[in-house]
């Protein structure tokens, strides 16, 4: 089985993008499926059964929807089993920026969207600098300058990534995108051994266990505290 996780920021066209990727990998005979992590709602399973693909969504509520989705990989194994899939297509919310879905030996994928501003690739952590291949949307809203100038800041970022402009809407470079999730490797370990690239962020501490209190006398666990000058 092909394993491939897709991260990006919310509304960077995830969902959108997928669909027409996946569209052209089942014109191709190839079966493919897509498990979507969220964090409090998301209607997007609707949206992949609308359009013929095999789905299944969690929501992580309270928890991380990364920390969610580490520790449901093995579900995630059972489900694309069941479902007798050729290819398990992983959607990570991303929500901080710092997440890490991606694992090692698997594609990786990280899209973001034209619009989210130039400064936008420096603030993401390893959901990009970690990708194989960065997908760009929404490029036929802004100018080919403007585009040209964000590929450029998103390869600073990850030099050794594939980038690739893809259009959620039209399907424009959808193609080229299913042809390296085709291409992409399979897994060759056992669910014991896949590992992350990159370790999640830390979430061990009061609030993290339901403290609503505010003040230094009710936290406990990992704080960084700011430096005032």
């Amino acid at each position: 089985m092909q394993l491939i996780t897709v991260a990006g920021p919310p509304s960077s066209g995830k969902t959108s993008v997928l669909i027409k990727t996946l569209e052209a990998i089942a014109a191709d005979g190839v079966r493919a499926g897509v498990v979507k992590f969220d964090c409090l709602v998301t209607d997007d399973d609707t949206v992949y059964r609308a359009a013929g693909i095999a789905v299944q969504k969690g929501l992580s509520g309270v928890l991380c929807p990364d920390h969610y989705f580490v520790s449901n990989i093995d579900r995630v194994l059972e489900w694309s089993v069941k479902r007798h899939l050729a290819m398990t297509v992983i959607e990570s919310a991303g929500l901080c920026n710092r997440c890490s879905p991606h694992l090692k030996g698997s594609l990786a994928v990280c899209i973001l969207d034209n619009v989210s501003g130039l400064h936008t690739p420096k603030k993401i952590g390893p959901m990009l600098k970690l990708a194989d291949v960065v997908v760009i949307t929404k490029g036929d809203i802004v100018s080919q300058a403007e585009r040209e100038v964000f590929a450029y800041r998103v390869q600073g970022v990850a030099p050794r990534a594939r980038i690739i402009q893809v259009n959620g809407r039209t399907g424009q470079g959808a193609h080229a995108l299913a042809r390296l999730f085709v291409e992409a490797p399979e897994l060759q370990e056992a669910l014991d051994h896949l590992r992350l690239r990159f370790p999640m962020p830390a979430a061990l501490c009061s609030y993290c266990l339901g403290e609503t209190r505010v003040g230094p006398d009710y936290q406990i666990g990992q704080f960084r505290k700011l430096s005032i000058d």
